[in-house]
């Protein structure tokens, strides 16, 4: 039996790849440990795991929370927190995978790192590749859920989406479908060694195309506001927003205005065998979200 250890198994993504490998016909070749900071919180939020997978409380900023583990440990699905981005952390964690002889390690990247030598993943890309192990990195595109997390107040209370994206398009894809890419891959590891793989949706929208989605879908009318970076910083910095994380959706949004429309890949479909979500059915899938008070 393999032994995965999901790191941030509470949120979005991680959350995807555990319900996605408990909904897999050979879920019992799979010992799942779930990483998380917080037990008794994560155990009350997500009972339907209940005696299906075992929990650890781990920080990645101390590796003794977690070394011990992966003595035992063949396969790691890894990611990056939003609020860690240092070598300082994410070395001795790779650091520590060498010495205890993971098998397998899973990577969550970006589409595009490879031309974003700044970012994070690279560091973290390029440290795997260093260290002689053998990994998978998935490179996603935008993710929808970002219409229920990191947008979802401008949406609900002030009827807007509010960006420094000016008409950029972005690749459109369903946190679901990357998690049950993940479980295939994670089930059958020999095929994908050593590859980056580009997990994305069928669809490249801007944001004015989305907010007429979403006002179609939730007979209310949502607007797009594409405002400039000082603009942005000056609107979320009121709103009590963090600078990091205003720097991270600054990136996110604004640097995409200069790049190339997003490749649209069938990787998906061809390690799951199923079609993508398109961003209509996600909408109208959480569509209570989107409502004001709910």
């Amino acid at each position: 039996m393999k032994k995965l250890l999901v790191i941030g198994a509470t949120g979005n993504i991680g959350t995807a790849v555990i319900d996605a490998l408990l909904a897999h016909s050979n879920k019992e070749e799979v010992q799942i440990v779930a990483g998380c900071r917080n037990i008794a919180k994560a155990k009350k939020n997500f009972a339907t795991w209940h005696n299906q997978v075992q929990w650890l409380s781990m920080d990645l900023e101390n590796t003794a929370t977690f070394e011990e583990e992966l003595s035992t440990t063949n396969c790691v699905f890894l990611l990056r927190p939003p609020h860690l981005a240092d070598m300082k952390v994410f070395q001795p964690i790779i650091d520590l995978f060498v010495k205890n002889n993971i098998k397998e390690i899973v990577f969550l990247s970006v589409q595009g790192v490879e031309k974003s030598t700044i970012i994070p993943h690279y560091k973290i890309e390029q440290s795997i590749k260093q260290s002689d192990l053998k990994y998978v990195f998935i490179r996603p595109s935008y993710f929808m859920q970002n219409l229920t997390t990191e947008l979802l107040a401008d949406i609900k209370h002030k009827k807007a989406i509010v960006l420094p994206a000016g008409n950029a398009k972005f690749n459109w894809v369903d946190v679901q479908n990357i998690g049950e890419a993940i479980a295939e891959i994670i089930h059958n590891f020999a095929p994908y060694c050593n590859q980056a793989i580009e997990i994305t949706g069928k669809e490249n929208k801007n944001f004015e195309s989305v907010a007429t989605l979403l006002s179609g879908i939730t007979g209310t009318n949502i607007n797009y506001k594409s405002v400039n970076p000082f603009q942005f910083f000056f609107i979320k910095k009121k709103e009590g927003i963090p600078f990091g994380k205003i720097l991270v959706l600054f990136m996110l949004h604004f640097i995409a205005r200069f790049e190339p429309e997003p490749i649209i890949s069938d990787n998906y479909t061809k390690i799951t065998g199923n079609q993508p979500t398109l961003l209509a059915q996600f909408i109208a899938r959480k569509k209570q979200h989107f409502i004001k008070g709910d």
